[in-house]
C-alpha cells in the first residue's frame, strides 16, 4: 500500500464513524484499539508494518478484525479520554508505543490486554512487575533507552570532537524521558561534560527552550517522546539556526532533519508487536508474555544537515552506518 493511501484510509475510516455504528461494524471480529501517539503521518510506517504483520499471521481487517484508530497528537492529556473510549468500546486488546501512554491506558483498566513498544524502563516505570513475568494486563516490547545514552553520547563525540557542554531536551510530563535526562546528565558528568536539561510540556515551550541554550551548549541531545516527535521539523529548524549538532532517540526526527539517531530498529519492533496480539487473541494472557528486548539497532546519520552545520563526519563512523541521508 501506498503511504498516501495509507494516510486517506486512516483519515477516511473508523475515526469519523459514529460510535454506535463502529460498534455494531465489530460486533462479530476481533477489535484492536490502536493508540497513536503523534499523528497519523508521523506513524504511518509503524502502522504499515504491524498491519502487515498482522496480515502474514491471518488477522485480516474486515474479514476477522477490525482496527480503531485514535491519535493523540502529542498531547499527553489525550492519553486518558482515549482510554476511556477504548474501554466503552470493549476492545479485546490495545496497542501502544512510550511509558506515558501505556501508563495512562493501565490506570483506565487492568482487565483489557495492553501491548506496549518503545517502553524505555518497563520495570523501573511500573508497567510490569519483571521482564520475564510481567504480571497484570500489561506487555510488550522495551527500546533500551536507558543503556543506550552512553553509546549515543560516544557516537556524538566523534562528530563534535570538542563537545564540553551538552543540552538535553525532553517532555518533562513523560517518566520514561525523564529518566532518560537523567541517565544521560549522569553519564555526561562521567565524560567531563557540563549539561543543561531542558524539559517541555507543550510545543509553545520549543521556541523559549531554545532561547535558554542559546550560548551554553556544543550539541544537543533530543529524546524520544510522542511531543517530541509530532514537532520534530521544529526543533530541528531551532537547533540548525542555534548550530546545534543533534543525537535524536527516534529516527523520523533525522529524517526530517536531525543529524544523528542510534537505537532500535522502530519498525522491527511495531512488527513483533503484532505477534503479542497475535497471541493474546488466540487466548495467551499478557501475564505470561515476557516483555522482548530490541534485537536489531541502527544507526542513521543525515550528511546533508552535517554539512549545513560545517561538520566533517568521520569515514570510520559513516563505514558503519546503517543508513547516510544525502
Amino acid at each position: 500500500m501506498r503511504r498516501r493511501e495509507f494516510i486517506v484510509l486512516l483519515g477516511s475510516a473508523a475515526a469519523g464513524w459514529p460510535l454506535a455504528a463502529r460498534a455494531q461494524q465489530t460486533r462479530n471480529l476481533a477489535t484492536i484499539g490502536y493508540v497513536g501517539t503523534s499523528t497519523p503521518l508521523a506513524e504511518s510506517q509503524r502502522v504499515a508494518v504491524f498491519l502487515r504483520r498482522l496480515r502474514e499471521l491471518g488477522w485480516i481487517e474486515g474479514r476477522n478484525l477490525a482496527i480503531e484508530f485514535r491519535w493523540a497528537e502529542g498531547r499527553t492529556e489525550r492519553f486518558a479520554e482515549i482510554a476511556t473510549a477504548f474501554v466503552a468500546l470493549k476492545v479485546d486488546v490495545i496497542v501502544l508505543a512510550g511509558t506515558a501512554a501505556t501508563l495512562a491506558v493501565k490506570r483506565a483498566t487492568p482487565v483489557i490486554p495492553i501491548v506496549f513498544t518503545l517502553g524505555g524502563d518497563p520495570v523501573g516505570t511500573g508497567l510490569v512487575a519483571s521482564l520475564a513475568r510481567p504480571g497484570g494486563n500489561v506487555t510488550g516490547l522495551s527500546s533500551m533507552t536507558s543503556d543506550l545514552a552512553g553509546k549515543r553520547l560516544d557516537l556524538l563525540r566523534e562528530v563534535v570532537p570538542n563537545l564540553h557542554r551538552l543540552g538535553i531536551i525532553t517532555n518533562a510530563d513523560n517518566p520514561s524521558t525523564a529518566q532518560e535526562m537523567r541517565d544521560v546528565e549522569r553519564i555526561a558528568q562521567t565524560l567531563g561534560f557540563e549539561s543543561i536539561a531542558i524539559g517541555i510540556r507543550r510545543s509553545e515551550d520549543i521556541s523559549p527552550a531554545f532561547d535558554a541554550l542559546k550560548g551554553h551548549a556544543d550539541a544537543l541531545y533530543v529524546t524520544a517522546d510522542p511531543l517530541v516527535n509530532t514537532n520534530r521539523s521544529q526543533i530541528n529548524t531551532f537547533a540548525v539556526s542555534a548550530r546545534l549538532p543533534t543525537m535524536h532517540g527516534n529516527r523520523e526526527n533525522v529524517e526530517t532533519g536531525g543529524l544523528m539517531y542510534y537505537g532500535p530498529q522502530f519498525l522491527d519492533l511495531f512488527r513483533r508487536a503484532a505477534d503479542f496480539v497475535d497471541k493474546i487473541l488466540r487466548g495467551t494472557k499478557p501475564a505470561d508474555i515476557p516483555v522482548e528486548q530490541p534485537t536489531r539497532f541502527e544507526l542513521i546519520v543525515n550528511l546533508t544537515t552535517a554539512k549545513i552545520l560545517g561538520l566533517t563526519v568521520p569515514p570510520s563512523l559513516l563505514a558503519i552506518a546503517d543508513e547516510v541521508i544525502e
